[in-house]
């Protein structure tokens, strides 16, 4: 099984992947049925989640909604810790998450707008290095697990920046790994020696402990926010969240 996965994570083309992964998943879902583990966002329960990552890690993948470790924990932020399920904003959510996709598009407190460049989940064809939006138009912005892929990482923060509204606010997470500096190196363009160095075929760089100070340097303000490690150990376990992740939460800088 983590074979499998991790061989259709890596070669799959991640649109083809995010078309027919809900239809893949219902077996999945029917036949893990039980009380392990509950699901935040769409509330079923499991034996246990399924393993999920080049690296498989167990219990990580809801077969229901598609929701990661990290997706469960945003949504119970999202819940416990913002206004996002009450007052009136304007979201924009880039390349977005299967497992939010449906749920926050019925909110009726939402103006919410997806985009991405390739995904067939997203309603705008963007590239964020240019959002084709003015300054001040947003009250939220998502992008989660999109920065180790761009060029220009700090261009795409001054975007962001230059969009969310002066009270503005947003999520923006990426694969922190145990190194003091971020690795990039954009001579690097053979896929394999990505994946050996940035641990994805598909990734420009590797974050290390400076990602929140590193992307101050565009202008945003990045809040780092220990929410999970303020959660009862059993929360943790039954919705199955990342016990050490840092939300990077965002806000309109200079």
């Amino acid at each position: 099984m983590k074979k499998t996965i991790s061989f259709v994570i890596r070669y799959v083309p991640r649109p083809l992947l995010q078309r027919v992964s809900p239809v893949a998943m219902r077996f999945f879902a029917w036949k893990n049925k039980g009380e392990g583990v509950e699901c935040p966002i769409c509330n079923s329960q499991f034996k246990k989640f399924l393993p999920y990552g080049r690296k498989a890690r167990e219990n990580a993948l809801c077969p229901n909604c598609l929701s990661l470790e990290r997706h469960r924990l945003m949504w119970l932020f999202l819940q416990k810790e913002t206004i996002f399920f009450t007052d009136k904003l304007r979201v924009l959510h880039v390349a977005p998450e299967h497992c939010f996709l449906k749920l926050f598009d019925a909110l009726p407190n939402l103006d919410y707008i997806t985009a991405d460049l390739e995904s067939p989940l997203a309603k705008v064809k963007m590239d964020v290095h240019d959002i084709p939006f003015p300054e001040n138009s947003f009250d939220v912005i998502f992008c989660n697990h999109v920065l180790e892929h761009v060029e220009d990482d700090l261009r795409v923060c001054e975007e962001f920046n230059r969009v969310l509204k002066p009270t503005g606010w947003g999520i923006i997470q990426s694969p922190i790994y145990e190194l003091e500096k971020t690795l990039e190196d954009p001579t690097i363009t053979d896929p394999a020696e990505r994946e050996h160095l940035f641990g994805q075929r598909d990734h420009v760089r590797k974050y290390g402990k400076d990602y929140a100070e590193r992307l101050r340097k565009s202008g945003l303000g990045i809040e780092e926010n220990h929410f999970v490690e303020n959660l009862p150990k059993e929360l943790v376990q039954k919705y199955a969240l990342p016990p050490k992740e840092i939300i990077f939460l965002c806000r309109k800088g200079s």
